[in-house]
This record gives structure tokens, sequence and C-alpha cells, in this order.
């Protein structure tokens, strides 16, 4: 059950990354969905430098960028939780291994508590509650 759980939460992780990615793909002319509501402000980021890269890039690109490294963040997040059900599936692993899932989950819960909005709550919360019972009912 321990790897069952494991990989069920990193699927929810998969479902959010892969989401959060096509989400994300947008050109400033048709927004889609992870962008700011107001046109004028997707306009205003379009047209502003980012300090940092001295004139290198502009806010909306910056912020394209920085949705997709996350989006590949949780993607991969997700593809080591399955591995490790996977692995648990043939072979015995210290129950501490299974701690490094838990908090990224508390992690990422702590973020989507504070930034994000209903839908990735939910999704982090349950698959949090997945690596949380899988610790509990793993037994070396």
């Amino acid at each position: 059950m321990t790897a069952v759980l494991l990989m069920i939460g990193g699927g929810i992780f998969a479902v959010l990354g892969f989401l959060h990615a096509l989400y994300t793909f947008t050109d400033i002319q048709r927004p889609r969905r992870i962008v700011p509501d107001d046109p004028a402000v997707i306009a205003a980021m379009a047209a502003s430098k980012v300090r940092i890269a001295r004139g290198g890039t502009t806010m909306w690109k910056a912020w394209v960028g920085f949705n997709f490294s996350h989006s590949i963040g949780a993607l991969l997040f997700a593809f080591i939780c399955i591995m490790l059900g996977l692995v648990l599936q043939t072979h015995t692993l210290p129950r501490s291994a299974l701690l490094f899932p838990i908090a990224m989950g508390i992690i990422y819960l702590v973020l989507a508590v504070n930034y994000w909005f209903r839908i990735p709550i939910a999704g982090v919360a349950a698959a949090t509650l997945c690596f949380v019972a899988a610790w509990a009912l793993y037994s070396p």
C-alpha cells in the first residue's frame, strides 16, 4: 500500500505540474490562465525590463519562464515520488527515505496556502496526505 500511496501522491503532482505547464504557455496576444486579469498589467509586464537582467529580458518573459520552471519542478518531484513507489515494490529502503516526499509536500502546501488558489491547495494537500499515510504504513 505504501508504494501505491507514493505513486498516487506523485501522480497528483504530475497532473498539477502538467496543467501548470499547459496554462503557462501563452503569448501576450492570447493570454491563457496563469496571467494577470487586467490586460494593462500584461502590457506593463511586457514593456518592463527586469533590473537584474540589465535590459536582457522583460518581466513578462521572466513571468512565463518562472512559471514554466515551477512546472518542471513539480513534474520532477512527481517523477521522484513515482520512482520511489516503484522501487519500494521490489526493494526495502530505510523509513527515513519517505520523509523527503513529506517534507516537499509540506513546503508546497505552505506555498499553496499562502500564494496560490483553491485547486492547487486541495491537490497538494491530498498528495501530502498520501505521503504521510505511506510513511505511517511503511515497515521495512
